[in-house]
């Protein structure tokens, strides 16, 4: 990259992006490595903080009920994860119903992205406890490593853009350097071992689910007119923002695993 390049690029969010980055990479490395109880625990944190930020985006003036609502998606997540069963499942919805019962004017808004979160907490734990350490992994550096090499990308080689109206800052060349390093995180796994072939297109498969699921909180946001979810990550925004992307690429991954296999059946 030359100067006049480098001039042009703007770095100016890199650093705080870097070191919150290490931080969350930090933690939730430790919590999925220990998985069980505090990876579970971590989940449903982060759910209820989730659930907190798309309720604060969508509240009619006077109707801002966001703590409770965050509280009452990490309860119902909670209950659902330490005493399964298919009726317990139904209790997943709550949140959203109660949600587009007192959001009224983005109701619908609100009751489709709040069932994403609660089906996102429910498959990161389930893949974490029936299938073990290397899924979640998988999961975590396709969404990494796609969205570092389509912001690397992106900024560096510019062009096109993917779906300017929705995400003006998102182009072609960041989407498909996002393809490719996912392709290879997939190549990776099931060369050492942790997966099977399928993880080779697979990885592309959920690395754009994650990019849709960027795209789609970026649509709430414009339509909500706020810049990010929160401010609870320097460089990042809120956890929204970040883990956007992840919410859609542990859903898809969840009903990949049930008509592909993926992953053989040995936890760790």
């Amino acid at each position: 990259m030359n100067a006049e390049v480098a001039r042009r690029v703007d770095w100016g969010d890199l650093r705080p992006r870097v070191l919150s980055a290490v931080v969350m990479l930090v933690i939730g490395g430790v919590e999925l490595w220990l998985g069980g109880a505090p990876f579970a625990i971590l989940v449903v944190a982060l759910t209820g903080g989730m659930m907190w930020e798309l309720a604060r985006m969508t509240a009619d003036p006077g109707r801002d009920l966001s703590l409770w609502l965050g509280a009452l998606a990490a309860g119902m997540l909670a209950v659902n994860l330490w005493s399964p069963s298919p009726w317990m499942l139904v209790g997943l919805l709550v949140p959203a119903i109660m949600g587009a019962t007192v959001q009224h004017a983005k109701r619908k808004m609100f009751f489709g992205y709040a069932l994403v979160i609660m089906a996102t907490g429910l498959s990161l734990v389930m893949l974490r406890e029936s299938l073990g350490l290397a899924p979640v992994l998988w999961v975590f550096a396709v969404v990494i490593v796609s969205d570092v090499l389509g912001y690397f990308a992106g900024r560096i080689m510019g062009g096109p853009k993917f779906w300017p109206a929705i995400s003006p800052k998102k182009t072609w060349s960041g989407t498909v350097a996002g393809w490719l390093g996912a392709a290879a995180v997939g190549y990776g796994f099931w060369a050492a071992g942790y997966g099977s072939w399928h993880l080779l297109w697979a990885s592309p498969l959920v690395a754009f689910a994650g990019q849709m699921g960027d795209i789609v909180e970026s649509a709430i946001k414009r339509r909500t007119g706020v810049k990010d979810s929160s401010n609870l990550i320097p460089g990042h925004g809120g956890l929204l923002d970040r883990f956007d992307a992840l919410a859609f690429a542990a859903i898809l991954t969840a009903v990949l695993h049930v008509l592909v296999p993926l992953f053989p059946l040995v936890k760790g």
